[in-house]
């Protein structure tokens, strides 16, 4: 693979009117989100036929469904006759698909199957107007969706770190917490930007520093950032850091290296997986507007009854708890003063690999996010 050229912006940040202009939105939403994947849920949650997820994004509906002959597939949650939703909720299981509009039924492979008052549709062909499908991928026990377009798959934006995720038997996962949704004030970019960012984990995440001390790392693979930290021996003064470090028990799939490593991705554009060798934590986080966005989070872990172990999941739920909070107070202080007329652009450093990867993949999508001002309202439609 040639090497890109060099990015002429690189020591610039994305500018302040891409996190709050509708119109650059509806751009980004088109080149940026519609074409890329989507973690939808684990396949141990749909394991037997019948049984389906869904989610809900840029105003489409997905619903991947366990067929009678065990494959999986997605489609779009659309009745063919008058659009109606075929499914409410997360998940659920169905020997059919039935509308609750009109009564019309599909397979669970799609197939468009009862239609009540057929005669009363002359024209109808029910093989062509079986359920829109939608593109499917299972990366590692993971189950993916992707609305259009024909980029990389998930594994091969996930191979840099094929090996390195390997030992945690992913495929094995079973659910830890059902899925949880939870609205912010931020533009979707805003959350993504600071998960990756590195310089404000010593300034604002006190807790994180007293686990990693100066053992905190980034990376930047191109469609992948690593971030990772070392739980330090020195015991922490605050309970729940303390009890973690003291009672992490040992897991014996795990290479010694991995045992009390923290091991962030994220993935483009806008998913994350904390891997910790007691559960991963799954993150996305969807555009509801320009200045807002709904975080869709779930947890997984593999089988384990042991009564530390049971603890020590719970003290990560407890100091990752504070963690968020911290960063849900910064992400929407940034994102109020993106709005202002005063910000246009800021330098970005060297060692910001991560915010300077992301920031050259949206400029290379839309030539427009260079520009430090908004152009004149309608430039998308020229």
């Amino acid at each position: 693979m040639a090497p890109c050229p060099p990015d002429p912006d690189a020591d610039w940040s994305l500018p302040g009117w891409l996190y709050t202009d509708p119109e650059y939105h509806a751009v980004e939403v088109e080149r940026v989100l519609r074409p890329s994947w989507q973690i939808v849920c684990h396949q141990n949650q749909i394991a037997n036929a019948g049984d389906f997820h869904t989610i809900d994004y840029l105003g489409e509906s997905v619903v991947v469904v366990r067929g009678d002959d065990g494959a999986l597939r997605a489609f779009a949650n659309v009745c063919r006759h008058r659009a109606m939703r075929l499914v409410e909720g997360p998940t659920g299981c169905a020997r059919k698909f039935v509308c609750p509009y009109h009564a019309w039924s599909y397979e669970t492979d799609g197939r468009l199957s009862g239609v009540p008052m057929r005669r009363d549709y002359p024209a109808l062909e029910l093989e062509a107007h079986g359920l829109a499908p939608v593109e499917l991928e299972i990366w590692r026990g993971f189950v993916f969706v992707r609305l259009e377009g024909d980029g990389p798959s998930v594994a091969a934006m996930m191979a840099p770190y094929d090996a390195e995720i390997a030992p945690y038997r992913l495929e094995a996962m079973q659910t830890l917490s059902p899925v949880r949704l939870r609205e912010r004030a931020v533009n979707w970019k805003n959350v993504g930007d600071n998960y990756s960012d590195n310089l404000h984990i010593p300034v604002a995440h006190d807790g994180l520093s007293r686990l990693f001390g100066k053992s905190y790392a980034i990376e930047a693979a191109p469609f992948v950032d690593k971030m990772s930290g070392q739980i330090v021996d020195r015991a922490s003064d605050n309970r729940w850091e303390r009890f973690y470090q003291t009672h992490l028990p040992h897991v014996d799939h795990l290479p010694q290296a991995n045992q009390r490593l923290w091991l962030y991705f994220k993935l483009w554009p806008n998913m994350a997986f904390d891997l910790y060798a007691d559960q991963i934590d799954f993150m996305q986080w969807l555009p509801l507007t320009p200045t807002t966005s709904v975080l869709r989070e779930m947890a997984f872990a593999l089988p384990d009854d042991r009564r530390e172990m049971k603890l020590v999941r719970y003290a990560n739920w407890r100091i990752n708890r504070v963690v968020n909070a911290e960063d849900t107070w910064l992400i929407e202080r940034v994102q109020q003063g993106m709005a202002s007329r005063s910000y246009t652009a800021g330098p970005i450093g060297r060692s910001e690999v991560c915010l300077r990867s992301f920031a050259r993949k949206i400029r290379e999508r839309i030539p427009e996010a260079r520009l430090h001002r908004a152009p004149a309202p309608g430039w998308s439609r020229g």
